[in-house]
């Protein structure tokens, strides 16, 4: 498998997303156990977004590695920038195999998302944790029985204001919606007198202001 250094530099990026030096150590140096990865449920797949003007918001979605065991996520993870470290107007997406971080995907369009808005005061605090820890969910099927729904996640760096967004497959299941929510809020320690909300990818997509109604509150 390639490391994430040496497809990001091939796609000419790496000055955006790489943060480490990829020093590797020869796989005949560690013992046998330690070389045993552990498998992941579902392949992912990670996705950088950076706005080419020359390009439509499509193209500018890239396709950065695919994995399927924890260690390659971790591999991954220690080798590109955090959240809070990307630039303006930039996004991360971490979605299953096979859907794209978008509305029309047939895997997204009949569904919607958690949205956690946060200041620009927190992307020191506490952007990096909630981004990580969602993703730890979501990879280690930590929905319980609604994981099945989920299919991915999506964090936004912005002037203002930053999101992270939780993608479900279809908005009109209630209960798994609710259910995933409310093991997000656990996740995440947000305490009771902060609300979430659940939008659907539909009235997003039709939206007339800057705003869309919440669904779903939690």
């Amino acid at each position: 498998m390639l490391t994430l250094r040496t497809m990001v530099s091939s796609n000419g990026h790496n000055g955006e997303i790489e943060r480490r030096e990829n020093t590797q150590t020869p796989a005949e140096d560690f013992p046998p156990e330690l070389l045993i990865k552990h498998p992941l449920q579902n392949t992912w797949t990670l996705w950088y977004f950076e706005l080419d003007k020359s390009k439509s918001w499509e193209e500018s979605q890239r396709e950065i590695t695919s994995f399927d065991t924890a260690e390659d996520f971790w591999s991954m993870y220690h080798h590109i920038k955090t959240a809070s470290e990307l630039k303006n107007g930039c996004d991360y997406s971490m979605f299953k195999q096979g859907i794209r971080p978008m509305w029309e995907d047939k895997a997204n369009k009949q569904g919607g998302r958690w949205l956690i808005n946060l200041d620009k005061k927190q992307r020191s605090t506490e952007l990096d944790h909630f981004w990580l820890e969602i993703l730890l969910c979501m990879i280690g099927e930590g929905f319980n029985e609604y994981s099945d729904d989920i299919c991915g996640a999506v964090v936004n760096v912005r002037p203002r204001t930053d999101k992270i967004a939780v993608w479900t497959g279809d908005a009109s299941v209630q209960a798994s919606v609710m259910e995933i929510g409310r093991k997000l809020k656990e996740r995440l320690k947000i305490t009771p007198k902060i609300t979430i909300g659940y939008q659907v990818h539909k009235d997003t997509m039709v939206q007339k202001g800057s705003t869309t109604k919440n669904t779903y509150v939690i």
